[in-house]
């Protein structure tokens, strides 16, 4: 686990860098609710390459929400 101490400058910093969309998020999959317990194993196993989410609706409506398909 990290641990770090952010300053209310780097958080000033961070923010602006969001807002010009300098800093994306990288997604790696979208797991529906019912799912978690196999979005759990993947990320136990170590194969994310970016954030798992977990959405209410269905994968297939996630992706197309964060990925503008």
């Amino acid at each position: 686990m990290l641990m770090t101490k952010l300053s209310k400058e780097d958080l000033t910093i961070l923010r602006d860098l969001i807002a010009d969309g300098e800093v994306t998020p990288v997604i790696d999959r979208c797991y529906s609710l019912s799912e978690a317990p196999e979005a759990i194993r993947y990320l136990e196993q170590g194969h994310a390459r970016g954030k798992v989410v977990i959405t209410l609706g269905s994968p297939q409506e996630s992706q197309a929400v964060h990925y503008g398909a």
